[in-house]
This record gives C-alpha cells, structure tokens and sequence, in this order.
C-alpha cells in the first residue's frame, strides 16, 4: 500500500498581508498531481487544513476541490484529522457526505468514524471504527489499513476522552505518558496482515520548530515523547511543526511539514510531501517528493544602501521568491525615494530600513532600528539631513498636528 502524507495546509494564511491562494491552489493541483503520478492508495492530511476556525470562504472551497480529487472517485482512501488551528466541528461538516467517497474526515479525539449504510464495489470502504481509529479496504490494495487517527489533543479534549475510560490516578500523568497509553491502547486494532499507521498532530520532543507554527506549547507542558508511539506501528504521520523532519526510525515517525513557506524563518527550506510504501511484515520504503508549488522565501540584507538593491534586482537575484529587505542607510531616507524602491519590486513584502551612522569622535557604528524612532525624532533627523540645522519648536509643533489630523502615524514610521 502506497501512502502520501502531508499537513498544515493552512489555507487562508497570509503573509505580510499578501494573500497566497493562488501559491495554496497551485499545491492542491501538484498534490493531486503526485497522487496520481505515484499511484497512491491513501492520503494523510495530518491536521490545520484551515489557518484559523473562521477560514474564509475560498479556503473551504479549495479545501473540498482537494478532497474530491483526491478521492478519485472513491477509488483512493483520504483521511482528514482536525489540528489546533481548526475548528473540529468545521474539519467534519461534511462527513456525512464525504465517506460515501472514501474520504474520513475527524475532529475530536474521541469521535469514530462514519460508516456509509451501502457500500460501493470498487470503491474505499470502511471496514471497521471506533473512538480514534478505523480499518480501511482499498480497491487494488490486498492488504487493510489501520489508523489510529487522534487529532489535536488538547488538555480539555484529552482529559474528556480519557475520562471515559481512565481513572482519575491515570489522568495525573503527564501528557506524554497520556498520550502513550491512549495510542498503546488504540494499538490492539493493529494485526500482522495490515498496514498500521498512525497520524496525529501535535509537538514531539526533539523537534525542531519555526515562528510560523505560532506559540504551540507552554513550557513544555504539552509535548510528546517520541518513543510514545506504539512499537506495533509502521508510520507515524505528524502534523504541527512546518519543517520536514524524522523523528524516529522504529517505527517511522515523520513531520511531512508544510507545503508553503508561512514566514521568513522558513526562508531557504525545502518543502515536500513523504510517499511511503508499506507491506505487512516488510521494511517501510519513504520517498521525499519536493514541491515546486510554493514561491520561496529570501532574505536580502543590503549593507551597501539602495543601488545595491537595484544591482542585485538586476541580476535576477532569487528571481521568483518573496523577499523580507533589510535596508543600511548613512540618514533617513526621503519619503520620495523610499517609494521609489517600493516600486522597484512586487516582491518586496516587508522593508526594514537601519540606520548605520558613524561616530568618529570615538570611532564607533552606532546601528538604529527605525521601527524604534518616534515620528517626531524621524521628522527631526529628516529636517537637519535636509537643512542642516534642528528645526524649531513651533515647527515641530505644526507638523505634530498635521500628524494627528491626518492620521499619518504609520507612513510617517
């Protein structure tokens, strides 16, 4: 059985307010693209399919063309887990609809899947389920799937679903040791003539992160040991962190990452899906296939002012990428001419201009983020840059008034 996992779509999510769902469309074509190049037999989508619990529009709309193609006709299994950036009853609306096609679509924990009351030859059936988990028959595949599908656990989505079956001692434990026990227990579904995954979507130690996943865990309190997922497995399919990674050989436990760059601390990673392939009782086979969907993302850092700019513009340096630019000027620059260098490119997305100024009483760089001069000290250095002399009180005065009417603060910064 061919498995294609993947996870944090994100749809919605801007980055510095540029709006990326032309990049999140074009990953929905070259995933599906890839499904059916590879010849895949399940897809795991390993949870925040959706940026935020009210996406917009759009996003739910590319989020159910991914599903439908994907399915193929209900020919190739699709499984959905609900992350900490969905709202679970969103994730599963259209699961009722959705399994008559294969496709199983979870938000809680605790939830079992639906079972279509007829079933389809030739098409993906659910064999078996119950709380967090489901046996899977694929046509063309001779083998089931069994997956131990929990989506993000939270405390309180955790402590209600144990408190059904665990005492109040075991609810003391430590949220690794929970979570632990929970897949151990699940890990019974698991048999020697299945594929048995796992997919989930939540921080394991040793993992390493990037700010776009936003602060995911407080103080360490809701992390998980790798050596949490059950022995009986053959891959693990995590969701959370934005960077490809393995975590564990035995069983494989991998980060898939996301599919976009979601902010410059992602700048030159490579984003990919993982193909794995799995027959009982075998070594599991993995293929990282890259994307190309994503525009990637530069950093300049122009320490030679904007001709620079303009001379690396001109060489097509990272042609095609979004570009964070860090600006060293001797002064402030005019209003007239930082527009300018706006224009000189669309894929500036964010401009950060530092002042480097040299002292040469004590022959010292003294280095001024702009972002932290007032408008009023801006306005000052821009008036003796251009007369050489500080303006006066009154001036000073009038052009804090003509700030406040007009409102002018952030253009001003």
């Amino acid at each position: 059985m061919r498995i294609l996992h993947t996870a944090d779509w994100h749809f919605g999510r801007q980055l510095e307010g540029r709006d990326r769902r032309i990049e999140q469309a074009a990953f929905v074509d070259e995933l599906c693209q890839i499904a059916d190049d590879k010849s895949v037999d399940l897809v795991l989508v390993a949870g925040d399919v959706y940026d935020s619990v009210n996406p917009p529009a759009w996003a739910e709309e590319l989020f159910y063309e991914a599903l439908e193609r994907l399915s193929a006709e209900g020919t190739r299994g699709v499984v959905v887990i609900a992350g900490n950036h969905d709202q679970p009853e969103r994730v599963r609306a259209a699961a009722p609809l959705a399994t008559k096609h294969g496709i199983v679509l979870l938000g809680l924990p605790k939830e079992s899947p639906l079972t279509p009351e007829e079933t389809v030859e030739g098409r993906v059936r659910i064999v078996d389920g119950g709380p967090s988990w489901l046996e899977l028959a694929v046509p063309g595949c001779e083998h089931h799937a069994v997956v131990l599908a929990l989506p993000y656990p939270s405390e309180s989505r955790l402590k209600e679903l144990l408190s059904e079956s665990f005492s109040q001692e075991q609810m003391q434990l430590a949220f690794s040791e929970r979570i632990g026990q929970l897949l151990t227990e699940l890990s019974r579904h698991f048999r020697d003539d299945t594929v048995n995954l796992v997919t989930s979507h939540l921080f394991v130690m040793g993992g390493l992160e990037t700010d776009s996943e936003r602060p995911i865990q407080i103080g360490g309190a809701m992390t998980v040991s790798p050596m949490a997922f059950p022995e009986k497995a053959d891959y693990v399919a995590l969701g959370h962190l934005h960077r490809l990674q393995k975590l564990r050989e035995k069983p494989l436990v991998r980060y898939s990452g996301s599919p976009l760059s979601y902010s410059f601390s992602e700048a030159g990673q490579s984003k990919a899906v993982v193909l794995v392939e799995v027959v009982p009782g075998s070594e599991v086979q993995e293929e990282i296939i890259y994307l190309t969907s994503g525009r990637p993302l530069a950093r300049w850092k122009a320490t030679e002012g904007i001709s620079q700019v303009e001379q690396w513009l001109a060489e097509g340096r990272d042609a095609g990428a979004w570009i964070d630019l860090e600006l060293h000027v001797s002064d402030v620059i005019d209003p007239a001419e930082f527009q300018r260098l706006r224009k000189l490119s669309d894929d500036f997305l964010k401009i950060q201009r530092v002042v480097v100024r040299e002292d040469r009483q004590d022959e010292e760089t003294e280095r001024v983020e702009l972002a932290e001069l007032t408008p009023e000290q801006l306005f000052r250095r821009f008036y003796e840059r251009k007369r050489g002399a500080q303006p006066d009180e009154r001036l000073v005065a009038m052009f804090e008034r003509l700030l406040a009417e007009t409102g002018g603060e952030e253009e001003a910064q």
